[in-house]
């Protein structure tokens, strides 16, 4: 079982990206009761918390992407999303998912966004 990140690239200041996260191998029945978490982490900085969605689809925000950031979940596909519109410099940084729950804390290996100026 592994998480697999997808979406990340090099896009301009106010542009969009939708990260997905893939839970390969985990069955459906496991994957659902789970709350998905994204972090970021910048190059220097501590790695940060940006979105979570429960299991009842609750999510919370950091403040710096609020507005901005919309994390959403597909049971079926076994995949979390997050889409980044009004892209900042200050966006940048590896973004990685996490999903936790029941015992489980599992965490993909990250992949990188980076908007320029």
């Amino acid at each position: 079982v592994q998480l697999v990140e997808s979406g990340g690239g090099l896009v301009q200041d106010g542009g969009s990206l939708r990260l997905s996260c893939k839970a390969a191998g985990m069955i459906t029945s496991v994957f659902n009761p789970k709350t998905i978490n994204w972090y970021r982490q910048a190059p220097g900085k501590q790695r940060e918390s940006v979105a979570s969605i429960t299991s009842g689809r609750i999510t919370s925000y950091a403040d710096a992407v609020k507005g901005r950031f919309t994390i959403s979940r597909d049971n079926s596909k076994k995949t979390a999303y997050l889409q980044m519109n009004s892209l900042k410099p200050d966006d940048t940084g590896v973004y990685s998912c996490n999903l936790n729950g029941g015992g489980t804390d599992l965490w993909g290996q990250g992949t990188q966004v980076t908007v320029s100026s």
